[in-house]
């Protein structure tokens, strides 16, 4: 009787915690909510919802959980493995032209300081608050994409940082915050002119990249969090998209 009782004793105590752990952690049982925030971002990535504005409100804390936690780390050290995998097969012609197109926002450094006060996406973009954020240059490494970077340049492969930030005002944060985090012997930083505001990212980003080709270039590979990042002429031999549930960039 004594074990017996002891037993549902302790059958309570997990009750009562599951009943006050975030019904959407990543390492609980899932429930329906749980279900429908996987299902969402599986949806988010793999392109099958699009032109979304905020994260539910209901996957807060599944959003939260999976970006703070050990699986985001681990799904991008699998990319990063997949991605090394397939470097170790091309042959490059050591003529100077081999590159490489990384994103810099979330895929080089992480906004997830920034985006933890805006409840993991749920609240609505706010252009002017991310353009104060990214102007103080605190964004962190990423370490999987970092190590990526120093060896794709270890090959001799021409690194092109292709990112959305606004040349003029942000060109000189942007450059500090990546050299503070070690992203250093990159072969050049394209960010947004004047010229391109307000066009979408698949326009400017694939216009870049069409200068780039008719320069010489040969893209063996292209890597972004968004799928816009990816999209359009001139992407590359191979893309990879590394995750983010928190936000979409058309």
């Amino acid at each position: 009787m004594a074990a017996m009782a002891r037993r549902v004793l302790e059958l309570l105590i997990l009750f009562v915690l599951a009943r006050n752990t975030s019904p959407c952690a990543l390492d609980v049982p899932v429930g329906s909510s749980c279900r429908y925030c996987l299902s969402w971002r599986l949806a988010v990535e793999a392109n099958n919802l699009r032109a979304w504005r905020t994260v539910p409100l209901q996957c807060l804390h599944h959003v939260e959980s999976y970006v703070t936690g050990s699986q985001y780390e681990r799904d991008i050290d699998l990319i990063v493995d997949q991605i090394g995998s397939y470097v170790d097969g091309i042959e490059m012609l050591g003529d100077g032209m081999d590159a490489w197109i990384l994103d810099v926002d979330d895929t080089c450094v992480s906004n997830l300081l920034y985006y933890r006060g805006k409840r993991y996406g749920c609240d609505p973009y706010d252009a002017l608050g991310f353009k104060a954020w990214a102007a103080r240059g605190e964004c962190l490494a990423i370490p999987a994409m970092l190590g990526l970077f120093r060896r794709l340049i270890e090959d001799g492969f021409k690194i092109i940082l292709l990112t959305g930030r606004d040349e003029e005002s942000l060109g000189e944060a942007t450059v500090e915050n990546l050299r503070s985090q070690g992203y250093v012997g990159y072969e050049r930083l394209i960010m947004r002119s004047a010229a391109y505001r307000g066009e979408s990212a698949v326009t400017y980003k694939s216009a870049m990249r069409k200068q780039l080709v008719e320069q010489g270039y040969r893209i063996w590979g292209n890597v972004g969090d968004q799928w816009s990042d990816i999209q359009g002429e001139f992407a590359g031999n191979r893309t990879f998209k590394i995750p983010n549930p928190m936000y979409f960039v058309p």
